[in-house]
């Protein structure tokens, strides 16, 4: 039982609990009802994939850099790390191009269709991935599947000029990264 004091009359009363507490969960509800529309209105809809890439591209955004990327080539033994990074540096216009940072595409790469991939499907023409990591591990199937007969960096050269570029100039641009950020040191 509750009782407020009555001043007036100099004594307590007994108040209906039961009448208090529906009006206190109606005022509740309602309250939180006008709370919740006034937030509504601020809610933006994306689609999935939109959903999908923003919430990668901010994973990512603080996931990636240059030594992650290089560690990694190491890591999963990728062949050739010098020519794979300077790629890399090329298709992302130095890891700047809407590819790279909406798909997480470090390569440039189409969703590939007759070999394993870990591509998730393919937005603005090419493959998108669910982080750069993917993207490097589909380079490493694309390579045991297209190159693993290529013996040396000369092979490896020519094998992109005929079959992976459209650009003829892309293996000379390749090696003027090579030299100019050093990369066969690094690796």
């Amino acid at each position: 039982m509750l009782f407020i004091y009555n001043k007036k009359e100099a004594k307590f009363l007994s108040l209906n609990w039961k009448f208090y507490t529906l009006i206190f969960c109606v005022l509740g509800i309602t309250i939180i009802s006008f709370y919740d529309l006034g937030r509504k209105s601020r809610i933006i809809h994306y689609t999935p994939l939109e959903a999908k890439i923003i919430l990668n591209k901010l994973n990512d955004s603080l996931d990636f850099s240059p030594e992650r990327f290089k560690r990694e080539l190491k890591r999963i033994n990728i062949k050739y790390p010098h020519i794979v990074y300077a790629q890399a540096l090329l298709e992302t216009g130095y890891f700047k191009s809407n590819i790279f940072l909406e798909n997480h595409n470090l390569f440039g790469m189409r969703q590939a269709r007759v070999r394993v991939n870990t591509a998730k499907g393919t937005y603005n023409g090419h493959a998108y991935y669910n982080s750069w990591r993917e993207s490097i591990l589909d380079y490493a199937f694309y390579q045991c599947r297209y190159l693993s007969q290529i013996n040396n960096d000369g092979e490896y050269f020519q094998y992109l000029k005929e079959r992976y570029a459209e650009d003829p100039l892309y293996v000379n641009k390749l090696k003027s990264i090579i030299e100019k950020e050093n990369l066969k040191t690094k690796f």
